[in-house]
């Protein structure tokens, strides 16, 4: 079989549809989240009622770091606990949700922007599942992870988005999963409020991302100090800039959850369409 006829193949198995699914960012904060009722949780369960059910979701997490851009291309990817010191409960959760082949290797030849390359050794990590436990949690639907390319700007994460566009006709739901502010030195275990620096740049991102204005997003690093104080390393912003890229011209766009959690983390989620 031909490349041409290979990646025809591919679309016939996520043909076109006549409804776009939305795209998501969810700050996904604490991993807790994932059997913790919450006001986090509660916001998953209801979006996850609310959406039209997707045929497969690609999810960018900001725990799937790599040199290089990569998919998770395996048929029964594991549940990764990529973290320490959580109560045994929550190790103990497994979210077995089928992989995908199919659509990795159509995301694969949707981006043209860089060379992503099929990997079999991660799987999903709490960024994707502490999520999808709460959104879907019969874990029926297909998921495949895109990695994060640790060596790009973040110009390259937007530009990627916007290749993506087209598997949100095919029926993918493509979520970005991190928080767009997330300094864990600053946090705190209490019932204080929120860091005034936090405040502000949380709601600067919100002020341009209604305004539908992307640039100074991506130049995040010009937004002054509470940007620097917000991201202190960038892999839980990035995920953001995918899903901005995925909004087509003139597309609504809202927030299903506007909290800062722990006093330096954004639990700010986004829904485009």
């Amino acid at each position: 079989m031909s490349l041409r006829q290979s990646l025809e193949s591919l679309r016939d198995a996520f043909p076109r549809t006549d409804e776009t699914q939305p795209a998501l960012f969810v700050g996904h904060g604490n991993p807790m989240n994932a059997i913790e009722d919450n006001a986090y949780s509660a916001a998953w369960e209801r979006l996850g009622e609310d959406l039209p059910t997707p045929k497969a979701i690609l999810c960018v997490s900001a725990h799937w770091e790599t040199r290089g851009t990569k998919l998770t291309a395996m048929e029964r990817p594991e549940t990764i606990h990529d973290f320490g010191a959580f109560p045994p409960e929550l190790f103990a959760v497994q979210y077995p949700a089928p992989g995908s082949p199919e659509l990795a290797r159509l995301t694969q030849a949707s981006l043209t922007k860089t060379s992503a390359e099929l990997a079999h050794d991660w799987g999903l990590d709490h960024g994707t599942w502490s999520v999808l436990a709460r959104m879907f949690p019969a874990a029926t639907i297909p998921v495949v992870q895109l990695s994060l390319d640790r060596t790009e700007a973040p110009e390259f994460h937007y530009a990627l988005g916007e290749e993506l566009r087209e598997l949100r006709q095919r029926g993918v739901l493509v979520i970005g999963s991190g928080n767009i502010v997330h300094n864990l030195r600053l946090a705190r275990f209490d019932s204080g409020p929120a860091a005034d620096w936090a405040t502000e740049f949380d709601a600067t991102v919100k002020a341009q991302i209604l305004s539908g204005d992307h640039a100074p997003l991506i130049n995040y690093e010009r937004l002054g100090e509470s940007a620097r104080l917000a991201i202190p390393t960038n892999e839980h912003y990035l995920p953001l800039l995918y899903v901005l890229g995925l909004q087509n011209h003139g597309e609504s766009i809202s927030f299903f959850s506007e909290r800062i959690d722990l006093r330096s983390i954004s639990m700010t989620s986004v829904r485009v369409g």
